[in-house]
């Protein structure tokens, strides 16, 4: 109940006004059944914008510090997460991929729409990174299409590191529906999980026109703080007084 309390009085109004997204494509999101939509990751806003423009609930799996932080604060943002349709998954551990793939079957079983962002985390500088291949996993063994969605704009809204989004229009394309019934059966095959991950990633960034890296996100974030942190031990400041 308090997802649509959320959707259509309290936030999803702030949101439109906020930031008067033109949304481009959706027909191509299906009107009942289970479907994923796989889109580009750019801002903290992300996770809210899509859910205020579609009609259908769609359930997102959210990194799992959404959920456990401390004190009243944190008892608040996790019940809010959770109001907001946001499955807390714990990326830690060598099974952490397994954990996001049970919950995302999950909700493709009862029917229901699921939203996940293939690079993992959010770009730090606006390009679009390498995909995971749970989504292909997840593709395959629930068989069901995955329709790629751009979102644009929301980068130079809410980099990260900001707090308050700037007030801005933003655009949101969702793509025609990608069907991958051809590899049924066959989602224990690295190389097919590799060409369905990277075929969702063409689409999206068809759809984005973002610059892309070939390499995980994660990784191109640990070795640029490792090299800022190295140049800090190099070059310690100098206290001025």
């Amino acid at each position: 109940m308090f997802y649509y309390v959320l959707k259509y009085v309290l936030l999803g109004p702030l949101l439109r006004l906020a930031f008067r997204p033109r949304i481009e494509g959706l027909e191509h999101i299906p009107a009942s059944g289970p479907a994923i939509v796989a889109g580009n990751h750019l801002s903290f806003s992300d996770h809210f914008l899509m859910p205020a423009i579609l009609k259908r609930r769609i359930t997102f799996l959210a990194k799992a510090e959404y959920f456990t932080g401390p004190g009243i604060k944190g008892r608040l943002t996790a019940a809010f997460f959770r109001s907001a349709g946001q499955i807390p998954v714990d990326r830690s551990g060598k099974d952490a991929g397994q954990a996001a793939i049970r919950e995302g079957l999950g909700v493709l079983r009862r029917g229901e729409l699921l939203g996940i962002y293939p690079e993992g985390t959010r770009s730090h500088d606006g390009r679009l990174y390498k995909g995971k291949v749970g989504v292909a996993v997840m593709a395959l063994k629930a068989g069901v299409p995955v329709i790629p969605c751009a979102m644009i704009g929301t980068f130079e809204a809410q980099p990260p590191g900001q707090k308050i989004p700037s007030l801005r229009p933003v655009v949101i394309r969702f793509g025609k529906p990608l069907d991958f019934s051809r590899y049924a059966g066959m989602q224990n095959e690295k190389a097919i999980l590799r060409a369905v991950t990277d075929e969702i990633m063409y689409a999206i960034l068809t759809l984005s026109e973002q610059e892309y890296v070939d390499r995980y996100a994660a990784v191109v974030k640990a070795e640029e703080a490792a090299e800022v942190s190295a140049q800090a031990r190099k070059f310690p400041r100098i206290p001025l007084s």
